[in-house]
C-alpha cells in the first residue's frame, strides 16, 4: 500500500512538472520604430544593414587589413574573451551532466578483537549511486541559466572583436590624418622660409622694414614648433596601436589619407535588427534571460527535493555475523526533502532573484537605447562632415588665390607683411581643417559600422 502511494506521488509530480510550473523566456521584440532618430530617415533601411558587411569589404587598405588580422590574433582582451567562452562551455557541460546519476566506488574494511579474542575481519566492496529526480525544474532552470551565460560569453567575445576591428581602424586613420597634417605643415614651413628670405632681401634693398621681417620669422618658428608637436602625436598614436596589437612600440607602414575609399550609400538596417546585430545588446538580453531562469531556480527551492540512492556489492558482514565467503548485497533508498522553516532564507533569495531580474531588464533596455544613440551620433557626424567637404574645398581655393595675390603685392610694395601673414595662416588652418574633416567623415563611417554590429565573425 505504501509503495502504491509513493508511486502515485512520483507520477503526480512528473505530470505537474510536465504541465510547466515555470514559463519559458521569450526574446523581446519591443523595439522603438524611431530608435535611430530623425537622421536615419535619409538613409535606406533593410533587414541586413551596413553592419552585416565583412570588415575585409569595408577596410580595403592592405596595411590596415594586416593590422586588424594581427590584432585579432594577439590582442589580450580578445584572447581573454575566448577563454571566457571556454569556461562557460565547461560550466554548461557540467550542468547538462547533472541530470545523470552519480556513481562512487567506496570499499571499506575493519578488524576488531574483543577481550583478547581472535580478530574478526569484515569488509564491504560496494558501488553507490545517487540520482536527484528533477521533478520541479531545479536542475533544468540551472542548466538554462548556465546556457544563457554561455551564450552571453559568446556575445561578449563578438563585442570585443567588433571593438578591436573598429579601434584599430580608428587609430590607423588617425595616423593617416596626422601624416597629412604634418606634410601640410612642413610644406608651409618651407614656403615661410622662402617668404622670409624674400622679405629680408626687400629689407636690404630698402623696400621693407625690420619689424615686418621679424614678425615673419616668428611665424616661421611657430610653424616649425607645430611640426614637432605633430611628430610627437604620431609617435604617441603609434604606441597606442602597438599596445592594442600586443606589440612593442615601433613604426607602422601605412597608406595615405587621400588614397582611402568608402561606400557612399549604405543601408542602416531596421531597428528590430539591432537585437540580433549588436553583440553587446545581445549580451544584455542574455543577462536578462539568465536572471529569468535564476528567478525560476530560486522559486524551485520552495518545492521538495527527491533523491534516489542505492548501493550494490559484496560484503561478509551480515548484521552481527561474519560469513565467508562474502555475499552479494543490494540496497535502495528514496528520500524526499520538503523545506518547512529556513528562517526566511528561501523567500529572501527569491526576492533577490526577482530584483536582479528587474535590474537586468532595465540594463537591457538601456543598452538598446544606447545602441540607437550611437547610430544617431554616427549618422549625424557623417552627414555634417560630408556637407562640410564641399565648403572647405571652396574655402581653400579662395585662400590660395588670396595668398598668391598678397604675395605679389608685397613684392611690389603695395601691401604690408600683415596681409601676407594672415593669408598664409588662414590657408594652413583651412587645409588642416579639411584634413580633420576628412578624418571625421571616415571615423563616422567606422563608428556607424561598429554601432550596427559590424566586425563580427
Amino acid at each position: 500500500m505504501k509503495k502504491n502511494k509513493i508511486a502515485s506521488f512520483i507520477i503526480a509530480s512528473l505530470l505537474l512538472s510536465g504541465c510547466g510550473i515555470y514559463g519559458k523566456y521569450r526574446s523581446s521584440e519591443e523595439v522603438p520604430a524611431d530608435l535611430y532618430g530623425a537622421e536615419a530617415a535619409e538613409f535606406p533601411q533593410d533587414s541586413v544593414g551596413f553592419g552585416g558587411m565583412e570588415w575585409q569589404e569595408l577596410f580595403t587598405d592592405p596595411y590596415l587589413a594586416e593590422l586588424i588580422e594581427r590584432g585579432l590574433e594577439n590582442n589580450a582582451d580578445y584572447l581573454t574573451a575566448q577563454l571566457r567562452v571556454e569556461e562557460a562551455e565547461a560550466s554548461l557541460r557540467a550542468a547538462r551532466l547533472s541530470f545523470l546519476p552519480s556513481f562512487a566506488f567506496s570499499p571499506q574494511g575493519t578488524i576488531s578483537s574483543f577481550d583478547g579474542g581472535n580478530a574478526t575481519k569484515s569488509y564491504s566492496v560496494p558501488i553507490t549511486a545517487s540520482w536527484e529526480v528533477d521533478i520541479f525544474g531545479k536542475m533544468r532552470n540551472a542548466k538554462l541559466q548556465t546556457k544563457a551565460a554561455y551564450a552571453q560569453s559568446q556575445d561578449y567575445k563578438q563585442a570585443v572583436r567588433s571593438q578591436i576591428v573598429s579601434g584599430i581602424a580608428n587609430i590607423y586613420y588617425t595616423l593617416l590624418m596626422l601624416d597629412e597634417q604634418l606634410i601640410l605643415t612642413q610644406e608651409t614651413e618651407q614656403a615661410w622660409a622662402e617668404t622670409v628670405r624674400s622679405a629680408r632681401a626687400l629689407m636690404n634693398a630698402g623696400q621693407y622694414n625690420e619689424a615686418g621681417v621679424s614678425q615673419m620669422e616668428a611665424t616661421y618658428y611657430s610653424v616649425q614648433t607645430s611640426a614637432l608637436d605633430l611628430k610627437e602625436q604620431i609617435n604617441q598614436v603609434e604606441n597606442s596601436l602597438a599596445l592594442l596589437l600586443a606589440e612593442t612600440p615601433h613604426h607602422y607602414e601605412r597608406g595615405t589619407l587621400a588614397g582611402q575609399s568608402f561606400p557612399d550609400d549604405f543601408a542602416i538596417g531596421v531597428p528590430l535588427s539591432m537585437l540580433s546585430a549588436r553583440p553587446d545588446v545581445r549580451a544584455a538580453e542574455r543577462s536578462l534571460e539568465a536572471a529569468f531562469y535564476g528567478t525560476n531556480y530560486a522559486r524551485s527551492a520552495f518545492y521538495p527535493t527527491i533523491v534516489l540512492s542505492g548501493s550494490a556489492g559484496w560484503t561478509n558482514s551480515a548484521g552481527g555475523m561474519i560469513v565467508n565467503p562474502g555475499k552479494f548485497l543490494v540496497s535502495a533508498v528514496a528520500s524526499l526533502t520538503q523545506p518547512l522553516f529556513a528562517r526566511g532564507q528561501i523567500k529572501a533569495q527569491y526576492r533577490i532573484a526577482q530584483a536582479q531580474q528587474e535590474e537586468a531588464e532595465i540594463a537591457f533596455r538601456q543598452a538598446l537605447l544606447a545602441a540607437g544613440s550611437e547610430v544617431n551620433d554616427a549618422l549625424s557626424a557623417y552627414q555634417t562632415s560630408h556637407d562640410k567637404t564641399g565648403l572647405l574645398d571652396k574655402q581653400i581655393v579662395s585662400l590660395e588665390k588670396a595668398l598668391k595675390s598678397t604675395t605679389l603685392l608685397m613684392e611690389y610694395g603695395t601691401t604690408n607683411y600683415l596681409e601676407v601673414l594672415t593669408a598664409r595662416q588662414s590657408l594652413l588652418s583651412a587645409q588642416l581643417a579639411q584634413t580633420a574633416n576628412r578624418f571625421t567623415e571616415i571615423q563616422s563611417v567606422i563608428n556607424l559600422y561598429k554601432a550596427l554590429g559590424g566586425g563580427q565573425e
